[in-house]
């Protein structure tokens, strides 16, 4: 028997969107802000990154709307060189070339064009909506409908038409999704418009409007098909034109991207806007990692004279020193934070593992330490294997919490807290397990660097596969302190978990 579920319900905007967490992104959207002003128009190395971005929405959003497959070597191979058909190979797709290029053009020529809609200062209009549509779907002649027997079908596409007909698709299960029927979708995208521009005059926070706007847009489902590509192309312009980046969703984040949609449907919309902030922070990390050629070898003498009086009227205006000492004072703030969290879990875990079971204790490094440098090397690597720039120039300290089970098994789980890429207000706070192994003559070294009475002991590194933890240093810090001490209650109950598997 079928099941028939109504996701449609007349467009609206529910004030429980405006108490939603954004601190995903909060805690790392201000360094971003800060640096953007550094990238003018003309930046070759932005101007590739913004390209790699587009190149990326234009293959990831026909993969995940099923259009075609890519593997994923062609994939970033695409992303990073262009596309050119002399890289595909036999395999790398499951449908024609030609196909395959025509439709990634179109995609590419869609979100370019957003770009430039931005630039341009356009508004969101029906008139433009179809005429996105129009474009995306420039080489796309034709989609799936179901027949008055329940057989699918292949009918000729409308093109910057809204649907003539329902478009409720039916799931394997049987389970068929009612959208807004089309005797309402020309009213509901007039209301949808309208509430849009009243949440951009009230200054409701652009990850928010982009979102809601996102989720409403699939809930009419306006056009027989291409919805979801509309969908995330106008949320990126919302985005965009507040200084953000393209909501992009990748073939692998497909499931998690459905069910945030399906959790809003019930109006639990919390999932939807963190999946949103992921997207987001994902992109920042990935500018504020970017490093930008400050060589001014090849700029004009009005250029260099220009760039020299912006500094010195910032210098004299005492504004430098003052972002430095904020962002001095909220590293220490963190880092003390930090250790009272750590030094609480310790305390909380010999609450239910006896000091007869396992010592464990923590030591701690200040960024102003003399102790500050030990685990460079194993933070290089730590850095290299999650493909960011570690700052070495810049303060940083260390926690290491040491589980001692007997003279023969030790273990050090090390959180580092460092700078993470070219920006000076972005901290990475990265994990990494170790394994003590006694030498032959009994003495222990507890790190890569020698330290007096404890050398030559045998030290592995244990997988923990945890990502850095990556904040700003100009957000409020006290926004970012759940965030953080979440990271580090599952940073420690993972090496447990290690420790365990290790044990045997």
């Amino acid at each position: 028997m079928e099941k028939q579920i109504t996701i449609w319900q007349p467009i609206r905007f529910d004030e429980k969107w405006l108490a939603l967490n954004t601190s995903k992104l909060d805690g790392i959207a201000p360094s971003w802000f800060s640096k953007r002003d550094q990238l003018k128009e003309g930046s070759g190395e932005y101007e590739d990154f913004l390209n790699k971005l587009k190149r990326q929405h234009a293959i990831e959003t026909g993969i995940v709307e099923k259009l075609y497959d890519l593997k994923e070597g062609i994939t970033q191979t695409f992303i990073k060189e262009g596309f050119v058909e002399s890289y595909l190979q036999h395999g790398d797709t499951n449908i024609p070339p030609k196909q395959l290029f025509a439709y990634l053009r179109d995609h590419f020529d869609a979100i370019d064009f957003v770009f430039d809609v931005v630039k341009q200062n356009r508004q969101i209009t029906k008139g433009f909506i179809l005429e996105l549509h129009q474009l995306i779907t420039q080489h796309q002649e034709t989609t799936d409908a179901i027949d008055s027997l329940g057989n699918v079908v292949k009918v000729n596409l409308l093109k910057g038409q809204f649907k003539k007909f329902d478009n409720n698709p039916q799931r394997a299960d049987g389970t068929i999704f009612l959208y807004c029927p089309p005797l309402h979708t020309d009213s509901e995208i007039d209301k949808l418009i309208s509430l849009l521009l009243d949440l951009e005059a009230q200054q409701v926070k652009p990850i928010i409007i982009s979102a809601w706007f996102h989720h409403a847009f699939t809930q009419i489902h306006p056009f027989q098909d291409g919805n979801g590509r509309l969908a995330r192309l106008l949320a990126s312009l919302i985005l965009i034109r507040h200084g953000l980046f393209p909501f992009t969703v990748k073939g692998s984040e497909k499931k998690k991207y459905i069910d945030s949609l399906e959790l809003a449907d019930k109006n639990k919309p919390q999932s939807l806007v963190d999946f949103f902030c992921e997207v987001e922070k994902r992109n920042i990390e990935e500018v504020l990692n970017l490093k930008l050629d400050t060589s001014i070898s090849k700029k004009s003498l009005e250029e260099v004279a220009d760039v020299f009086s912006q500094k010195v009227e910032s210098w004299k205006q005492g504004l430098q020193k003052e972002r430095f000492d904020k962002i001095n004072e909220n590293r220490n703030k963190l880092f003390r934070y930090c250790n009272t969290v750590l030094d609480e879990i310790v305390r909380e875990l010999y609450k239910r593992i006896s000091k007869d079971m396992a010592e464990i204790y923590l030591d701690k490094s200040h960024p102003e330490s003399e102790k500050y440098f030990w685990f460079s090397h194993q933070i290089v690597d730590y850095a290299k294997l999650h493909d960011y720039f570690f700052n070495r120039t810049l303060p940083r300290g260390w926690f290491k919490i040491a589980f001692v089970l007997s003279e023969e098994r030790q273990y050090q789980l090390v959180i580092s807290f460092h700078h993470y890429g070219y920006d000076d207000s972005t901290v990475a706070i990265g994990a990494f397990l170790e394994f003590i192994e006694s030498s032959a003559n009994g003495k222990r070294k507890t790190n890569g660097f020698s330290r007096k009475g404890q050398n030559n002991n045998l030290i592995t590194s244990l997988p923990l596969n945890i990502k850095p933890h990556i904040i700003s240093l100009e957000a409020d810090t006290e926004e970012l302190e759940s965030n953080l001490k979440s990271f580090l209650q599952e940073t420690i109950t993972v090496t447990l978990g290690q420790i365990a598997s290790e044990i045997g």
